[in-house]
């Protein structure tokens, strides 16, 4: 195997991750199924939604409680292979172990749940006989998000968004009288009202309680003199009357003046108590004004009529409805992703602790909303971009199967209670875990995920690159996501924040273009769903070897150099001043201003872009054609390794599974069509021991297999006997694949002509002897019933 030689004048600062982790990681988290029961986090994926559902406790209280010890996951019947030859599934038995408590009695008891599909180590599934990826999906993240909307009167409308993972939308807006209005489940008929009316019902009864979580009080001596912007901000706490004449001299929240001030003070008052709104200029007080509403009851009682017209409101049903609404974690649920947004965005982290997945009693989330609101309306504060990243998150495989099943344990939920309630002791004997759980419904949820979501897709298996793609791709649409006929042009558009996380070039042409994108190359999901990209932290000038993954939103108040500014020996820049970007803008800087720098230019692009040679001279129409026209090419019979390379067709190779490699070092002791032998001293075993004992490895290879796309799936030996091999060397070629490195092609010497235009972007390539020679020969699978 020839070497490559490198001409890159820049040398990688940290490697690509691993480009099929986020699957394969998602998938691990969801199931835990390498961590011992008692270990598992709470927190993630199956284990989370058993804990969120049990205990399950009898309508009669203390009768029965049925609750979740552990789950285990057994054996699967097939492997990955058998399943795609015979057309099963590749699952594993999954048992869940609960306990019922009956009394002082506890019964254990193991339940067989059906069966959970297991993800092969190439990141897909095989769901009868069919390999399947689950496509990452990018939709709004939860948390707190602030917008604003042109009027028909051409006026400016201001509004906030507490958006939960599962729940009730709380929307305030300004009206075109600057009242506050509360909305919630995005303008549902009869359910709006005045924002203060919702503080209200939420603990602060009186208009002082509201007041004093906005504005500051004090005491005006009516003798002293004033200025007028002095008093301009300052408004009457209660309404002012004369004792003897019993005359009202001033209103509640009425401006303050000379005029007023000298009336009182001959009324005998020495002092009044005065409220400065000049933070916000007595905005809130129009929507205080406004209110219908004076105390917590009547607050509540409002609420209750325009959430429930019909039914008798009383003060506790509507205390009840507020809790069932906003505090109850099992109707609400911000999620780990929307508290730790609501506490970042909202400056939260010292009042709120971030494992609280509802409303924080204190109504401290909703009084920050309002105060951001008041702020953006004030000028001090700026909307959000609804499509920068720090805004939109990845849903990968794990979180949306966990969705899934969070759905099918709900049902059951309510099927315990039901039979537990209707259990006749003395008709049927002794009740049973395994009489109350249906054992069918997790089972079921899961296998019309994989059969039937927007997001289970055949995997596309033309080639290596189409695979690879495929399970990097991320969609906009699916379920809770965009359509394409909703979607406008903002959010298909490149985002400045999409860099060094979206690929700027891979994406449909067509009805979905800019809806479905690919991830960056050196981009990682982070717990929380969004991306993150890496960059090297440059301190007094010089960049240092330390590599820092950030997110959108974290490297906004960074200026970050390009990844080909020349560097000296010390890591020092070369140059008096560096190409940087911060922000959205492209700025030249001092190298002392520089925060941080790209960790490489290839940073920016995708897998399927990043295989195209000198891409920076491309026009972009064409580099996206071609990224896409790459993942259709079908593998040939004797590829070659492109002569001219970027440097990742190795690793598009070797992380897309489609080759062998081996495990160990050692000798390769035989090797045949359909297997390979290493053993550590290059000798088989002797009699039936010829492939197993103590440093032998095995390695089968897969011969002529149908893909999805009907192409021929064949594993070749690149090795010879006797042939020293090291951990993660090549032992077999894939198809579409040369010597470990992906080879889509053939090396061919054309020629151009230019023909009066007419073959301008277009190309016609006449050879016989690409014909006669079987060049672009491949080989296709069809089955026929």
């Amino acid at each position: 195997m020839e070497e490559r030689h490198v001409f890159g004048k820049l040398k990688p600062v940290i490697q690509p991750p691993n480009l099929i982790e986020i699957q394969t990681q998602s998938y691990k988290d969801f199931l835990q199924a390498d961590v011992a029961p008692a270990r598992r986090d709470n927190a993630k994926g199956l284990q989370a939604i058993f804990r969120e559902v049990f205990p399950i406790e009898s309508f009669e209280p203390g009768k029965y409680v049925l609750d979740f010890a552990k789950y285990t996951l057994g054996e699967p019947k097939l492997s990955a292979v058998e399943a795609l030859a015979s057309g099963g599934t590749y699952a594993a038995p999954f048992h869940a172990t609960f306990t019922l408590k009956e009394g002082e009695e506890v019964r254990e008891e193991e339940v067989f749940m059906g069966e959970i599909p297991l993800m092969t180590p190439d990141g897909a599934f095989v769901v009868n006989g069919a390999e399947r990826v689950i496509v990452s999906q990018l939709h709004r993240s939860p948390g707190v998000c602030t917008e604003s909307a042109l009027h028909a009167n051409g006026q400016t409308l201001y509004s906030v968004r507490l958006i939960p993972d599962r729940g009730s939308w709380i929307e305030i807006q300004f009206d075109t009288s600057d009242i506050m209005w509360v909305y919630l489940d995005r303008r549902r008929r009869r359910r709006k009202f005045h924002a203060t009316t919702f503080l209200r019902a939420l603990g602060f009864g009186t208009d002082e309680q509201i007041l004093r979580q906005f504005y500051t009080f004090s005491s005006v001596k009516t003798a002293d003199t004033f200025t007028a912007e002095q008093l301009e901000w300052l408004r009457f706490k209660d309404d002012v009357i004369d004792v003897d004449s019993q005359a009202v001299l001033s209103r509640r929240y009425e401006p303050l003046s000379e005029a007023l001030l000298k009336q009182m003070a001959q009324a005998g008052f020495a002092a009044v108590d005065v409220i400065d709104v000049s933070w916000d200029e007595g905005l809130l007080l129009k929507t205080l004004a406004a209110d219908p509403t004076r105390s917590e009851e009547e607050a509540l009682n409002d609420i209750y009529h325009r959430l429930r017209p019909g039914d008798p409101a009383t003060a506790s049903n509507a205390k009840q409805l507020i809790k069932r609404l906003f505090f109850d974690p099992r109707r609400y649920d911000l999620g780990r992703v929307g508290r730790h947004k609501i506490n970042l965005k909202l400056k939260l982290q010292d009042k709120v602790p971030g494992d609280l997945r509802v409303l924080h009693e204190s109504g401290v989330d909703v009084i920050e909303s309002i105060r951001m609101l008041l702020d953006i309306k004030s000028g001090r504060d700026v909307v959000d971009d609804i499509d920068h990243l720090g805004n939109r998150r990845i849903r990968t495989a794990g979180e949306l199967l966990e969705n899934q099943c969070r759905i099918g344990l709900g049902r059951t939920e309510r099927l315990i209670r039901e039979r537990m309630g209707t259990f006749d002791a003395g008709a049927n004997g002794v009740l049973s875990p395994a009489r109350l759980v249906n054992s069918k419904s997790l089972a079921a949820v899961v296998q019309d995920f994989f059969g039937r979501s927007q997001l289970s897709q055949f995997m596309d298996q033309t080639n290596p690159l189409s695979g690879l793609a495929h399970k990097r791709r991320l969609s906009a649409l699916g379920p809770g996501g965009l359509s394409r006929e909703r979607a406008g042009f903002e959010v298909r558009d490149v985002h400045s924040s999409h860099y060094g996380r979206i690929c700027p070039i891979e994406t449909p042409e067509g009805p979905n273009i800019g809806l479905i994108s690919s991830l960056g190359l050196y981009a990682r999901i982070n717990a929380f769903g969004f991306i993150e990209s890496p960059y090297r932290k440059v301190v007094d000038g010089k960049a240092t070897g330390e590599v820092v993954y950030m997110t959108a939103d974290a490297e906004e108040p960074f200026v970050i150099a390009q990844a080909n500014s020349p560097l000296k020996s010390d890591g020092s820049f070369a140059t008096q001043l560096v190409h940087a970007r911060y922000q959205t803008e492209f700025i030249v800087v001092p190298p002392a201003n520089v925060q941080y720098m790209d960790v490489s230019p290839m940073q920016v692009i995708s897998i399927a872009a990043g295989l195209i040679p000198f891409l920076e001279h491309d026009d972009a129409n064409r580099a996206l054609m071609g990224a896409n026209m790459m993942r259709q090419a079908v593998p040939l019979l004797r590829p070659d390794r492109p002569f001219v390379a970027t440097g990742l067709e190795a690793r598009a190779a070797a992380d897309s599974c489609v080759t062998v490699r081996a495990v160990a070092d050692g000798i390769v002791a035989y090797v045949s069509a359909t297997e390979v032998i290493v053993s550590e001293n290059g000798k088989l075993g002797t009699g039936r021991n010829r492939r197993g004992g103590r440093g032998v490895h095995s390695y089968p290879l897969q011969k002529f297999r149908r893909t999805n796309a009907g192409t021929c799936f064949n594993q070749k030996p690149v090795v010879k006997t006797g042939q020293a091999v090291r951990a993660g060397d090549v032992l077999a070629d894939g198809p579409a694949t040369r010597d470990g490195e992906l080879a889509l092609g053939k090396n061919l010497q054309v020629a151009f002509m230019p023909w009066s235009g007419y073959n301008f972007e277009d190309a016609i390539l006449i050879s016989e002897r690409v014909v006669r020679d079987d060049v672009f020969t491949s080989i296709h699978i069809q089955e026929f019933e």
